[in-house]
């Protein structure tokens, strides 16, 4: 068991880091009364875990807790610091001790997604054998970044960024508790509200912003003092991990779901957070297609438009032109009618007996191939009354099928009627 002590000069969030899970906040579907994790650490009976979620949301807190409480040898690393050598080294001392004193290890693993994928399976025959059990920690999306026996191995928890009505709670037990403040501090609770509202989710990020301020303005705060201080709301999001993920999923979403507000919003999410504007231009000319079509046809010029005006201006005034693009494509009628008849002859394709180009279809440059048949019989439709003839333009031996199914909204309405009159020519 590992006893921890920690310095009164040390930062606010590691003095009053919590102790015990009666301590810990949030995360109730996780720890909360009756959960199996809460069961398994109250027993002592921890299996391996994978702790996956945000900063400051309480992953090394409950590894801190877990040492505290087992019977186990408790030991660390981290990622990061440590190499493949470190790592056998620790594997193999576990080893022993189970062996030698029927001793369980717990071996906790800070940013365990950083590990290369030979650490990771160096770890791998230690854990499958029970050697040691692992509590893995990660900001990383633990499917994406994590060796999959290692995942499969053990139980994956996803912790979630704390609500405002938590990080308060956070915030309140730091003024009051001995190792914090010891109610000495007064601060207005619109100001701690306003506090744990730009911590968005991060505890740590909260009790830093709470040291600040009393360092800075003293032990008596208002909302006033705390808006000095800290203008804008922190914004969790790396355009290079899970978040830029989740927040361009998100946007699309909106989009799909023609909910300009909500896509505006991840918009701007993601340009404060440093994404690349070329990104997101060529993920909405992408939309343009994929879910709108031809039930407005001007979408991917709006966005094509938009993108060239961009690069003629740069930021920051060529955010106009993103948000341009942005609400024209959440408020237009929405259709994936070319997305599924893209995806239908693509199958379509693969289950045909013959791609053969009927004779009649064929270019016949040379005379002797005219001779031959090429070209023979083929209908010009411009010379038709309506421009189309009876003609059969599919591969050889295969009967015409019909892929794009136009949907009612907007111009594909139109494009519907046109299709239904030309298609019952074809036929």
């Amino acid at each position: 068991m590992l006893k921890t002590s920690v310095s009164s000069a040390s930062p606010l969030a590691y003095r009053v880091r919590p102790r015990t899970l009666g301590e810990f906040v949030g995360q109730l579907e996780i720890v909360g009364e009756g959960t199996a994790l809460r069961k398994a650490i109250e027993s002592d009976a921890l299996s391996s875990v994978i702790l996956a979620g945000p900063p400051g949301t309480g992953k090394t807190t409950l590894a801190k807790i877990i040492a505290e409480t087992t019977k186990a040898q408790f030991m660390q690393l981290n990622a990061v610091t440590s190499g493949v050598a470190d790592l056998k080294a620790v594997c193999s001392e576990a080893e022993r001790m189970k062996n030698a004193f029927k001793q369980r290890t717990v071996l906790f693993i800070d940013e365990i997604h950083r590990f290369n994928r030979a650490q990771q399976d160096a770890l791998l025959p230690y854990v499958e054998r029970g050697d040691v059990i692992l509590i893995g920690a990660t900001t990383g999306n633990p499917y994406f970044d994590v060796n999959a026996a290692l995942v499969s191995r053990s139980h994956v928890y996803l912790l979630k960024p704390l609500s405002v009505e938590d990080l308060m709670n956070v915030l309140e037990h730091a003024i009051a508790d001995e190792r914090g403040y010891k109610g000495q501090v007064q601060i207005a609770k619109e100001a701690l509200q306003r506090l744990a509202t730009i911590a968005n989710g991060d505890a740590r990020i909260a009790l830093n912003a709470l040291e600040l301020a009393i360092l800075t303005a003293g032990k008596k705060l208002s909302l006033s003092e705390i808006d000095k201080l800290f203008k804008e709301r922190r914004s969790r999001y790396d355009a290079d991990q899970e978040d830029h993920y989740d927040t361009i999923s998100a946007f699309i979403k909106s989009l799909r779901g023609s909910d300009v507000d909500a896509a505006l919003l991840w918009l701007f999410k993601m340009i404060k957070g440093g994404e690349d504007p070329r990104f997101l231009f060529r993920r909405m000319a992408i939309f343009s297609s994929e879910d709108i079509g031809n039930a407005d046809p001007r979408a991917l010029q709006i966005v094509v438009s938009a993108w060239q005006a961009f690069e003629l201006v740069g930021l920051s005034e060529g955010e106009f032109f993103l948000a341009h693009a942005c609400v024209y494509l959440g408020q237009a009628p929405k259709s994936n009618a070319v997305t599924k008849a893209m995806e239908a002859t693509k199958q379509a394709i693969n289950t045909m007996p013959s791609l053969e180009v009927p004779m009649h279809l064929r270019n016949a440059p040379v005379k002797g191939m005219q001779s031959q048949g090429y070209g023979k019989g083929y209908e010009y439709p411009h010379d038709a009354p309506e421009g189309v003839v009876a003609e059969h333009y599919f591969p050889t031996g295969v009967d015409r099928m019909d892929f794009y199914e136009p949907t009612e909204r907007g111009f594909e309405k139109e494009v519907c009627d046109r299709l239904e009159r030309v298609r019952t020519v074809l036929l």
